[in-house]
């Protein structure tokens, strides 16, 4: 089998790990930067140049030692995990040749090395940007098709942030009469309105969420996608329509504070009342998952019907922590990618 390579790689590359378990607000303290030997292919396997991290809110949740999350939290000194798309720049593989373009799931490094199999090829004529490949769609497109079965006629609501702005979107696409969003700045609302086709959005830092609700949705909301919880949810509750869906992804209003503090069980006495059917769900990222968004996203995006609102962050991977912290605090609009390389 023929060992090809595209360019000489270096000795030693860089990692992100974990420095200490998160238990106040996430600071780049949080991480280590780890200098490591650049692995080595052995037959079967391609080394693997990392591009383009992706990130999420819930990463603020793995970073904790009592997670409550479906999944075993980080390790202390271990490498910080994710998604990512990169390229093939060694391959001892029949399945990958040097130059492909691959999904990985190696986390927060600069190279990683592995079995052809464990890195899925990416079409690089499907999508403007390989960074489209690390879209939380998998997330919004399930929990608004499959979950909130969200479709023709319906009034739905949800916080926009990398999920939400796309769940919104997806809504639109399925025949929604109205979409609201709630953000964080009178800048993120014309965002969502003007640029992303919501029909309203509201500040929820501008008085109580349920009258923005009642203003903009008299009629009731029959779909809440809610990641956020806390105030949200309930105000939702109060102005949804009787038999509402609500698809639960997450609750990020709840991740802030000690253990004791971020899980509180949302009081469904109301929501039984009006028979809302309160829907929790994970996704796992199947391939049935990814291939089903994947199909709808390029459609959309190729009828001109749909936006992929993201945020790119330069600076390589040592940016990557202080961006995970930006993220958290709201200072990027939709998806959050940071250029490792390429």
């Amino acid at each position: 089998m023929t060992d090809s390579t595209m360019s000489t790689t270096p000795d030693t590359m860089w990692e992100v790990r974990l420095a200490n378990h998160l238990k106040g607000d996430l600071g780049t303290d949080t991480f280590d930067l780890v200098q490591v030997p650049t692995p080595e292919p052995a037959t079967g396997e391609v080394l693997v140049r990392t591009d383009y991290l992706g990130l999420s809110v819930a990463y603020l949740e793995m970073l904790r030692a009592d997670s409550r999350l479906p999944i075993p939290p980080w390790e202390v000194g271990q490498r910080i995990g994710g998604g990512a798309v990169g390229t093939v720049v060694r391959s001892i593989s029949a399945d990958l040749a040097v130059g492909d373009q691959v999904r990985t799931v190696a986390g927060w490094c600069e190279y990683s090395a592995g079995s052809a199999d464990q890195y899925p090829k990416l079409d690089p004529d499907l999508f403007p940007s390989p960074v489209h490949y690390l879209s939380q769609g998998p997330t919004a497109y399930y929990g608004m098709s499959e979950i909130a079965k969200a479709g023709a006629g319906d009034v739905v609501s949800g916080a926009a942030g990398g999920v939400g702005s796309l769940a919104g979107q997806i809504a639109k696409c399925r025949g929604a009469a109205k979409v609201i969003g709630s953000a964080g700045s009178q800048a993120k609302i014309d965002y969502l309105v003007d640029e992303l086709g919501f029909d309203a959005a509201f500040d929820y830092h501008d008085g109580p969420v349920l009258d923005h609700l009642r203003e903009l949705a008299p009629e009731g909301i029959t779909v809440f996608f809610d990641n956020v919880g806390g105030e949200q949810f309930d105000a939702a509750v109060e102005a949804a329509a009787p038999g509402a869906r609500f698809a639960l992804c997450g609750a990020l209003a709840t991740q802030i504070g000690d253990h004791e503090d971020r899980f509180p069980e949302p009081d469904l006495t109301a929501a039984a009342a009006k028979g809302i059917e309160v829907l929790p769900f994970s996704t796992y990222h199947t391939p049935e998952q990814i291939a089903a968004w994947t199909e709808h996203f390029s459609t959309w995006l190729s009828e001109d019907r749909f936006v992929f609102p993201h945020t790119i962050v330069e600076g390589g991977l040592s940016a990557a922590p202080q961006a995970l912290v930006s993220l958290l605090k709201g200072n990027y609009k939709g998806n959050v990618s940071v250029r490792v390389a390429g």
